[in-house]
């Protein structure tokens, strides 16, 4: 939901996201809406999803290993992390799950196939960093098996959904 109460809706089936207001039932077209694929202006299983308090969308577009970002209104999203095919380059992202962006515009990734945490600063689209896991998968106290989704508490905790490892880890993030 963002600040004005509005719902927004991944629709992995019809690979778009919609934005409802209270007691609408069609909502509105906020990303993708233009059949499963990779251009700019479609998705490919757009998994998670974050809004800002511009009503920007930020989509995990789970099997074009990209985040997009579609700011209020656009008819096309911009790539704002990966988008360079699979693979563990940090220019790279292995289906995409989890994400956030912190008041400052910094996006933070599960990068699930990868076993990481990943950020990009505002504006840096071409490279990001790992800041969690990236060593292999496993059960050790920095690794991952699959891990998903992602939560900041009040104090910058970081806490990451280990999914194959049947755990939420916490980290202390700098």
């Amino acid at each position: 939901m963002d600040e004005q109460k509005n719902l927004y809706v991944s629709d992995i089936g019809k690979h778009e996201v919609r934005q409802y207001q209270l007691g609408d039932k069609n909502g509105t077209l906020v990303a993708g809406g233009n059949g499963q694929g990779g251009e700019l202006n479609q998705l490919n299983y757009p998994h998670y999803l974050v809004v800002d308090r511009q009503q920007t969308v930020y989509v995990s577009d789970n099997n074009n290993h990209r985040v997009m970002k579609w700011n209020k209104g656009a008819k096309e999203g911009i790539v704002i992390a990966g988008g360079q095919r699979t693979g563990s380059a940090l220019t790279q992202l292995y289906y995409p799950n989890g994400i956030f962006v912190d008041t400052l515009g910094t996006l933070y990734v599960v990068d699930s196939l990868n076993n990481r945490v990943m950020r990009w600063t505002q504006g840096d689209n071409k490279q990001g960093t790992i800041i969690v896991g990236g060593n292999g998968s496993g059960s050790g106290a920095n690794q991952f098996n699959v891990p998903r989704g992602l939560a900041f508490d009040l104090h910058g905790n970081l806490y990451v959904g280990d999914e194959l490892n049947n755990r939420v880890q916490r980290f202390s993030i700098e």
